[in-house]
């Protein structure tokens, strides 16, 4: 029996392709059903695996998905011309010839939500919600062969291999790792849920065993290591930086294999290392640093805000995890804990500093990811019609989803989607767009979120934008919410962001400035721009973000110590900590 799952409705205007490409788990490999979204991956590229290869960029390569219900071993599932793949969306329109071929299925779980939904998806494994890495999915080795859309001959592709679980991490007498289960997050998604941190411990913390301290929590992607920092030396093996390449060919830190030949990798030991020795010594200051892991069925964090479709991480990360961080590891409370990330670290230290004002005092947010939706990215959700185009009488003009400083489209906004939904339905291909969507919508009727726009045209849903103003907008709910929250977030908003942002996210910067600057009673909000900075500038006016990036926490975590000190309550302990 052959499995062929409908993608998304997608038809084909092109001539039906006979070719069909089957994919099967091999039988040694599952001995139960399977659920997920199986993925077949093209690539001229032999220098890694096509599943490592999906991205924006030109050299993307090419996919075809379909999802699968009870699928067992040695079943097809089918991809043909029906198919919708990206960036070549038929199978018709492949070029014949020779390509690197791979299978992979992402698999799924089931959970019975406490809305009553039923739903199907990834949960996290340990990997930070990964679909290419992702352990317990199975995939195919790469294989050179040829491809012709007009053969009636079937391929055959057998995914045999399986990703084996992660190793655990060991703790060092500074990083401690704590995972603690959610009892809000547990109720909601219907089984055992967790949250995690990776806990740096100031020098002296064992050795002042009365010392209560602050926070400086950060926010970000998942990570299972501390970001810039390193207690060894960094490896004399690898090449030495070059400064001004990685300057001009690696300007933002993730350029990939020019990063790599101009040394960056050594570059970020470096940094890491040198942190480490200011944390230690004598003069940085003694405060407890807390990076969240989060990671859920939907994405590799869940935005810390309370969610239809993702559950409350919200409270649980506010009411749960950061007071068993503070039992358990001595720290003061809600006057010393503050928040700082770029992009999704950047919303979300502006978005847990607004919605919970009260239990934190700062936040740095850093290129923040859309804190205004009528800048949602260059879609404006509640006045626009079609998120992909603009359109007049006579013309329609893509909208542009990526660009480079000079202004240079390197991606459209429907390029960047129907990526998205080639890699899965539903919300689930764990992209960016798609987990917006998943945080901000409500839930729809059969228990996945709502489309803000329909994915395959881009008209919006204005029923679902205004869900999201009144929920998320950043700025509107700021400006809604003034005159409770004023005295609440007086001088504590300190937003960066590059005027050449890859992403337009400075776009809605210039929205919540225009509201920061004219806010009555006064905001006291700091808002700074990088001169022709791309994604994601932090407020650095001397060093390009390759560098800047390295250095987040020694910039920040002072400045968190300093603010502390000028609006501790009165009677609070600023004096010990300081030692």
């Amino acid at each position: 029996m052959m499995v062929a799952a409908a993608a998304a409705g997608f038809e084909s205007s092109a001539a039906p392709a006979r070719l069909r490409v089957l994919l099967s788990v091999a039988p040694a490999q599952s001995a139960t059903a399977l659920d997920g979204r199986m993925l077949l991956l093209l690539s001229t590229d032999e220098r890694t695996e096509p599943r490592f290869q999906v991205s924006d960029s030109d050299r993307t390569a090419q996919i075809f998905g379909v999802d699968v219900e009870g699928l067992t071993s040695g079943q097809d599932a089918v991809v043909d011309a029906g198919v919708l793949g990206y960036p070549v969306q038929t199978l018709s329109d492949i070029k014949p010839g020779d390509y690197w071929v791979q299978g992979l299925l992402h698999v799924y779980d089931t959970f019975q939500r406490s809305d009553r939904h039923t739903v199907k998806l990834p949960p996290d494994r340990g990997e930070g919600q990964q679909w290419s890495s992702a352990p317990g999915n199975f995939y195919s080795a790469p294989v050179k062969m040829r491809i012709d859309p007009s053969s009636d001959a079937p391929v055959g592709i057998a995914l045999d291999k399986k990703i084996p679980p992660l190793p655990d991490l060991p703790d060092t007498k500074y990083v401690k790792r704590i995972k603690i289960q959610s009892e809000r997050l547990t109720k909601f998604w219907g089984r055992p849920t967790y949250l995690g941190a990776l806990i740096v411990l100031p020098e002296g913390w064992d050795t002042h065993p009365t010392v209560r301290y602050p926070l400086a929590i950060y926010h970000g992607h998942f990570q299972r290591e501390v970001s810039g920092w390193r207690e060894t030396p960094p490896d004399t093996k690898l090449p030495a930086p070059d400064v001004a390449n990685i300057a001009k060919y690696c300007p933002n830190g993730h350029e990939g294999e020019l990063c790599v030949k101009y040394g960056y990798d050594r570059m970020q030991q470096e940094y890491g290392y040198q942190f480490f020795k200011q944390w230690t010594g004598p003069s940085f200051p003694r405060v407890i640093m807390v990076t969240i892991q989060h990671a859920n069925p939907y994405y590799d964090d869940s935005y810390a805000v309370n969610s239809e479709n993702l559950g409350p991480y919200g409270d649980a990360i506010t009411y749960e995890l950061i007071p068993y961080i503070e039992r358990t590891f001595r720290g003061i409370g809600s006057w010393a804990r503050a928040l700082y990330g770029g992009s999704t670290g950047g919303w979300e230290a502006l978005g847990v500093q607004v919605l919970y004002p009260d239990l934190y005092n700062g936040a740095w947010a850093n290129c923040p990811d859309p804190i205004d939706f009528r800048a949602y990215t260059v879609v404006n959700i509640y006045e626009d019609k079609n998120a992909y185009y603009s359109d007049g009488p006579f013309k329609r003009t893509p909208r542009p989803g990526q660009r480079d400083y000079l202004g240079q489209t390197r991606s459209t906004v429907e390029q960047n989607n129907l990526m998205e939904l080639v890699l899965g339905t539903k919300s689930r291909s764990g992209g960016q767009w798609d987990i917006w969507e998943a945080v901000f919508s409500p839930v729809g009727s059969d228990g996945y979120p709502k489309r803000i726009w329909d994915k395959r045209t881009g008209d919006i849903d204005k029923s679902v934008a205004d869900y999201w103003r009144e929920h998320y907008d950043l700025v509107h709910i700021m400006r809604r919410d003034w005159v409770t929250l004023a005295p609440k977030l007086r001088g504590k908003i300190t937003l960066n962001v590059g005027l050449s942002d890859n992403f337009f996210l400075n776009n809605a910067v210039y929205l919540a400035e225009e509201f920061l600057k004219s806010a009555n009673p006064p905001a006291d909000a700091r808002v700074d721009y990088g001169m022709k900075d791309e994604h994601c500038w932090s407020g650095d006016h001397e060093h390009v973000n390759a560098i800047s990036r390295l250095t987040y926490n020694n910039r920040f975590i002072p400045l968190m110590a300093d603010h502390w000190q000028k609006t501790a309550p009165r009677g609070a302990d600023t004096k010990s900590w300081r030692y």
